[in-house]
Order: C-alpha cells, then sequence, then structure tokens
C-alpha cells in the first residue's frame, strides 16, 4: 500500500515565498519574531501576499490549518486567507468578525457541487493572541474549528477545485484586509481528526 501524501506547508518567516511558490508582495508586511518562530505581519490596506497557486487543487477531502493572531483595531470584517480556483466562483476562506474588542470565525467553502457558510457570532475569541484554526471536509460534512474545538458543521459536499491562487491578507480581489500576524498554513489531502492538528500555539 502506498503511503498516504503528507501535507504541504506553508511557513510565514520570509517574505518572497510560501511553501515552494514566490510570493507577490503589496504594501508592506514584515517579517516578525515571535516565542515560537517568525511570522509575517498584515498591518491592513495595502498589506498582502499573492502565490499562483492553489495548495487544495484537486483534493476530494482535506483539511486546511492556519496559526494566525488577529490584532486590535482592524475592520470589523477581514479576510485573511483565499483559496480561488481559476475562472471561478470556487473558493474557500477564512474570515474574522470583529465583535466587541473580540473575533469570531467565518469560513466559507464553494465548489461545483455545493456551497456553505460556516458562522456563528456568539462564539468569540480574544484579539491580540495566538490561535489555531481548522476547516476540514470529508466528502460528506464541512466543519471548522477553534483551537481544536469543533464550533460548527453542515452536511455538504465539496467537489475538487482546479487549479488556482491564493492570497494571504485580504481577499482575492483586494478588499477586507487583515490586521494581524500569520505564522503557518498546513494543508491535508484528508480530513484528519483534531488529535492530529498542528500543536496548539503558545499565548
Amino acid at each position: 500500500m502506498a503511503a498516504a501524501e503528507g501535507p504541504e506547508i506553508w511557513r510565514f518567516d520570509r517574505l518572497d515565498r510560501l511553501g515552494n511558490h514566490p510570493t507577490t508582495i503589496f504594501g508592506k508586511p514584515g517579517v516578525i519574531e515571535t516565542p515560537e518562530g517568525k511570522a509575517v505581519r498584515f498591518g491592513g490596506e495595502p498589506d498582502a501576499l499573492y502565490v499562483e497557486n492553489h495548495p487544495l487543487a484537486g483534493a476530494e477531502t482535506f483539511t486546511w490549518e492556519v496559526v494566525f493572531r488577529p490584532e486590535s483595531g482592524g475592520r470589523p470584517e477581514q479576510r485573511f486567507f483565499h483559496l480561488q480556483a481559476n475562472g471561478s466562483v470556487h473558493r474557500l476562506l477564512f474570515e474574522t468578525r470583529l465583535i466587541d474588542n473580540q473575533w469570531c470565525l467565518d469560513s466559507f467553502a464553494a465548489s461545483s457541487t455545493g456551497s456553505q457558510t460556516l458562522i456563528d457570532r456568539s462564539r468569540l475569541h480574544p484579539l491580540d493572541r495566538w490561535h489555531h484554526v481548522a476547516m476540514v471536509s470529508d466528502g460528506h460534512e464541512f466543519r471548522h474549528y477553534v483551537n481544536h474545538k469543533l464550533e460548527l458543521a453542515a452536511a455538504v459536499r465539496l467537489a475538487p477545485h482546479g487549479p488556482g491562487r491564493t492570497s494571504v491578507g485580504v481577499r482575492i480581489n483586494k478588499i477586507d484586509y487583515f490586521k494581524g500576524a500569520v505564522r503557518v498554513a498546513v494543508f491535508h489531502r484528508r480530513a484528519i481528526p483534531p488529535s492530529e492538528f498542528t500543536a496548539l500555539p503558545a499565548d
């Protein structure tokens, strides 16, 4: 039996590449030091990174993890990670919604067989701290987690995406800029349980 394909890991420890992919840089995002390694900080408009690659293209099931730190003072709606198939509206995205100086997670998936938004504005988390978020699609259900805890799930079958591109720190169309930092993103071509998630970040 062939070994399972390992995840693709994008470490935000430089600006010119994410994983094996060169970036296009907008504005002045910067590399910062954190207790658990380097990260890239986005200061809001016009800071962003673009990659001409969709790391989950072709995946029938997947898990997408991000370790990030949303900051105080950002806009109410911020898209911090966006994967999109070329020439279509098929996309995967993570957003924050700032409410009462806290944030909740807004995740969205769209494919040729269905789409789903997951958001619960009552599930609020502190700003200015590191958090782990994940979205999982097992072929039947779409779920999202914050700090390894399941928050929402919905029945939907998501078809694989075609090749595409990625933006970090903003929507693909350059609105809803993010204020905060991203340390790592991990892309698995299978649905994994929370016990296999990347370790929770230190405060």
